[in-house]
């Protein structure tokens, strides 16, 4: 049975981790540099796999004692808006590196199949270990609803590598990097005090 309301959470902690992420730079380069479409289905593929990854591992977590799953997902989150308040500060500086970095992987020559495994590798590579994926695992461990949470945490991935496909360069120009990862740090600070006020009740 899936849980509206543990998809939508899901969705919501991902989607503003994920768009201050350098996955998001990536995708938005690549697709500059190779056809659009095909460099979503790339990235979406990846973040299909990865995303399967942490829901399993965030499952085993669930079969252990709940008040220690419940206490390490909410340091895993405050650990997550660490990270995020820290990388603001030098986001908007790292964003012209970032770029070229991309665009040298991106190979502007390749064409259908070449361009979605293009992408897969580009984003497998730079996603793992990644803070969406611990965040996935402490909902998955938190609620042990992986299929809920998958659902969330994906559709999320998807939704942020489409907008960086479609109106990426746009955002960039209206919204600052490290404004992104506030907003970021401080959804990550409100879901691990809603943790251990869940803790206490």
């Amino acid at each position: 049975m899936i849980d509206l309301l543990v998809v939508a959470l899901a969705f919501g902690a991902i989607f503003v981790v994920e768009l201050p992420d350098k996955t998001f730079i990536a995708t938005l380069v690549m697709s500059t540099k190779m056809r659009p479409l095909f460099v979503w289905i790339g990235v979406g593929l990846a973040f299909l796999v990865q995303t399967g990854v942490a829901v399993g591992l965030g499952t085993a977590a669930s079969f252990l004692p709940e008040q220690l799953v419940r206490t390490v997902a909410a340091l895993l989150f405050l650990i997550g808006a660490v990270i995020l308040f820290r990388e603001a500060r030098s986001a908007d500086a790292d964003e012209a590196d970032q770029e070229k970095e991309f665009a040298a992987r991106a190979d502007a020559s390749a064409r259908g199949l070449k361009v979605v495994l293009t992408s897969f590798v580009v984003l497998f590579a730079a996603e793992w270990g990644d803070l969406s994926q611990l965040l996935t695992i402490s909902l998955v461990a938190k609620y042990d609803d992986p299929v809920s949470v998958f659902l969330g945490a994906w559709g999320a991935l998807l939704t942020v590598s489409g907008l960086a496909v479609v109106v990426g360069r746009l955002l960039l120009q209206r919204i600052t990097l490290s404004l992104l990862h506030y907003v970021g740090a401080t959804v990550c600070v409100l879901m691990a005090v809603l943790t251990v006020w869940e803790m206490t009740r």
